[in-house]
């Protein structure tokens, strides 16, 4: 069997997944981009003026690197867990399964599928962005790197949450009291150098910071923490969370059960 073939045919299934309902996949970031633009941008970010630590930054630049961020990990980690609880649902997953296909060519497929709908979001958020501000991108290529190995770093972890769901309600418990709090604490709208002391140490224990702030020295080339500590973890991230994930697909762990 041809396992490229099968991994090219699986991978089309999840895209013309995310096509097929792109009023649910596409256009709801747009909205909420906006919404945040209007209300923190427009109405505080005004007040605040120039960025404290970020010379010649608004806060409306500021902002821009931490939305596409938000965009990205939510779509990406949300798309491949809903993706493939909703194969095992069906009992698809079963059908895959017993298939010729080796499991790195499953996890890809759905994985593919994670990266495409963070890509397209980022995209997306990035036009809604330059209607409230402009913005020049510093470095492209580690630019679309960022977004490339985060986006596949968030469906890695959103393909362990399908593999452990066995509700519906269980793909939404981690994005919902695990993963908003930290990308919400995680420097998007602020610098962590307004904070008291105490409140900058919490924050550099989240990792959800360094990969903010890894983007936003890709795209507008200032950070407030060294940018390399953002890539490594990032790397060591998704080489480990992809182990882990593969290791689940091999013993049949939440897919055979």
């Amino acid at each position: 069997m041809n396992h490229f073939q099968s991994l090219k045919t699986l991978s089309y299934v999840n895209i013309r997944r995310i096509l097929r309902i792109w009023i649910q996949t596409i256009i709801p970031p747009a909205i909420t981009t906006a919404l945040y633009f209007l209300i923190f941008g427009e109405l505080i970010g005004k007040r605040i003026g120039e960025m404290p630590g970020y010379e010649g930054l608004t806060y409306l630049e500021f902002m821009v690197p931490g939305l596409i961020m938000l965009s990205v990990i939510t779509n990406s980690y949300a798309n491949v867990a809903s993706a493939f609880f909703g194969s095992k649902f069906q009992k698809a997953i079963e059908e895959i399964l017993i298939s010729p296909m080796p499991n790195w060519a499953i996890m890809f497929g759905f994985i593919i599928g994670g990266i495409t709908r963070g890509i397209l979001v980022g995209i997306v958020v990035v036009l809604v962005s330059l209607l409230f501000t402009s913005f020049q991108i510093n470095n492209i290529a580690l630019t679309l790197f960022s977004i490339l190995i985060t986006s596949t770093l968030f469906s890695i972890l959103g393909l362990i949450n399908g593999i452990y769901a066995k509700t519906f309600d269980d793909i939404s418990i981690i994005p919902t009291f695990v993963l908003t709090p930290l990308i919400y604490l995680g420097g998007i709208f602020y610098s962590i150098e307004i904070l008291s002391a105490e409140w900058q140490l919490i924050s550099q224990i989240n990792p959800i910071l360094y990969i903010v702030n890894f983007f936003r020295y890709a795209m507008l080339g200032t950070s407030e923490i060294d940018p390399l500590l953002g890539f490594t973890l990032i790397c060591v991230f998704t080489v480990g969370f992809f182990m882990l994930a593969y290791y689940l697909l091999l013993k049949g762990i939440g897919v055979k059960e």
